[in-house]
């Protein structure tokens, strides 16, 4: 197949064209700066249809994970910059798929788990989960985060390609062994003797191994009765306090501290980053993924934090 992945240069980019190049796939990687990589890298300004558009004539899919990294304060500024990047990139991939002669029989278009809504009590699917933004108590940054989602998915869904199939892809953490991940940046909490429950640890953490994660988008493209929104998460989300102690077990480490929801804050100045990540209960599962027969090999965090580990140590 061919696979256009427009904003394929971050963590997660590398982690699908990565895994669709060993298949033997032709991976074409849309980033505003060409770098040497095994795959084919095509430049953009992600503002206007100029060369790169041409791509899309014939490929098997399009994969757009284009927007500003969420890692970061949220400033005025960085918040324009987050919505801004996200719903106009996703309205030029849009006009790109409609000009392509033949256009992509499938548009897979990143969005995010945190669409839902915080919660302990029940799981979030698709079909009966509850999508944030009511929550009385919410703090600004995450009604923020649902704003950002729901604006997303809204640009995808507004635009006219009627022959492409279009799926919005509500993922949760990707755990991968590559440095500067959210996985790596996790493990170093548990390496220094931090990784203790945070604000209690009852807050759930949704995750999907890197595995899971490229196999599940490869199965989206492959196939044709999903369309709209699908979780792409574990099976099996679990608290936060759970969550650390498994990885401390797969790391060998005995001394997990915990923080308090106050240190975290502080914590997170200096990091310039928001505490969302690690506050916000996510229990989403993936009930359409499951429904169409989708194999998870690491449907549980224990044994995928211990192979997360070993190849972390291995470097591979």
């Amino acid at each position: 197949m061919k696979i256009v992945i427009p904003g394929g240069t971050g963590k997660v980019g590398t982690i699908l064209a990565r895994a669709f190049h060993s298949e033997g796939h032709d991976v074409v990687v849309l980033g505003r700066t060409v770098r040497p990589s095994p795959w084919r890298t095509v430049q953009w300004d992600a503002k206007t249809i100029s060369g790169w558009a041409a791509e899309l004539s014939g490929a098997d899919a399009v994969v757009n994970l284009a927007g500003h990294t969420v890692n970061c304060r949220y400033t005025p500024k960085n918040r324009h910059l987050i919505l801004q990047s996200r719903v106009a990139t996703t309205r030029l991939v849009g006009d790109a798929i409609a000009t392509a002669s033949p256009p992509p029989p499938v548009w897979l278009q990143a969005s995010t788990a945190t669409i839902y809504a915080h919660r302990y009590d029940q799981d979030n699917d698709e079909i009966t989960g509850i999508l944030g933004g009511s929550e009385p108590d919410a703090p600004s940054t995450w009604r923020f985060s649902i704003e950002v989602a729901t604006a997303w998915e809204r640009s995808l869904n507004e635009a006219e390609t009627p022959n492409t199939r279009k799926v919005l892809m509500r993922s949760a953490m990707t755990m991968s062994p590559d440095r500067g991940g959210i996985f790596d940046v996790l493990l170093r909490l548990v390496r220094f003797g931090l990784g203790g429950p945070v604000a209690g640890g009852r807050q759930y953490v949704s995750w999907i191994h890197d595995h899971d994660f490229s196999s599940a988008v490869a199965w989206l493209i492959q196939y044709q009765g999903l369309e709209g929104p699908v979780n792409l998460a574990s099976p099996n989300p679990l608290p936060y306090s759970q969550f650390v102690r498994a990885l401390r077990e797969a790391w060998g480490a005995s001394i997990g501290l915990p923080a308090t929801k106050w240190m975290l804050e502080i914590g997170a100045i200096p990091l310039q980053t928001e505490t969302e990540l690690i506050l916000k209960s996510r229990r989403v599962v993936p009930r359409r993924l499951l429904e169409s027969g989708f194999p998870f090999k690491f449907p549980r965090w224990p044994e995928a934090a211990q192979e997360l580990c070993n190849r972390w140590r291995s470097g591979r």
